[in-house]
């Protein structure tokens, strides 16, 4: 099946790069290309998509609240960020508007293409050099702490497993292993946990466990 993709990036170069880099490779379709966050929207208007890949640091309307207008869309497809910087407040900005992953663009042609469609599944992509620094930097904080639980909570037994078992970044098909449960119980139980949680995807749910067990 192929995976359509919009490119999100001020660099001309870039978008051009990536487009020669994707387009083709392995059933990706780069299907669009914006020049800023505020152009998302139109393009995906025009050349509806699986995947965004998108730059945070444009000079209108940044990543960040480009990925928050992309994801309020019916429908929405799944938006991974593409940058060169990995800071803090910029990578959890980034997944709490509802970004699926973040990739660096210093990262192998194929690991990106992999990323691709692994968020085309509905599957969560962080770079691995900064997803363990990531969590416990979000995990960090009493009251974040204290809503996360209270959120949990809210799930029962089963779904609390299944939340915990995404927090620890688990495929569905290693959840049901685990857990001894069949892939679309899995996927049912999944997405009561979005729903209970009020999260758009994995990753906002591996985030919110990962602000529960912080001590």
């Amino acid at each position: 099946m192929e995976t359509r993709i919009v490119i999100a990036d001020d660099d001309a170069l870039v978008r051009a790069g990536l487009r020669l880099m994707l387009d083709g490779a392995d059933g990706i379709s780069v299907v669009g290309e914006a020049a800023d966050g505020g152009d998302v929207s139109g393009v995906l208007d025009a050349h509806p998509a699986d995947v965004v890949l998108m730059d945070l640091r444009m000079p209108g309307v940044d990543g960040i609240e480009a990925t928050r207008r992309v994801r309020a869309r019916p429908s929405p497809p799944a938006v991974v960020v593409l940058t060169t910087f990995d800071t803090d407040a910029e990578v959890a900005g980034a997944l709490r508007a509802g970004a699926a992953g973040y990739l660096l663009k210093d990262m192998p042609p194929a690991r990106i293409a992999a990323a691709v469609r692994t968020a085309a599944a509905g599957e969560p992509v962080l770079a691995p050099d900064i997803a363990r620094r990531l969590m416990d930097t979000v995990a960090a904080g009493g009251d974040g702490t204290r809503q996360a639980r209270a959120a949990l909570d809210r799930l029962t037994g089963r779904e609390r497993d299944v939340a915990l078992e995404i927090g620890r970044g688990s495929s569905n098909a290693e959840i049901a292993q685990r857990l001894y449960l069949s892939v679309p119980t899995v996927k049912a139980h999944v997405s009561s946990v979005l729903v209970k949680l009020g999260v758009e995807n994995r990753t906002q749910v591996a985030l919110l466990v990962r602000e529960a067990v912080a001590e």
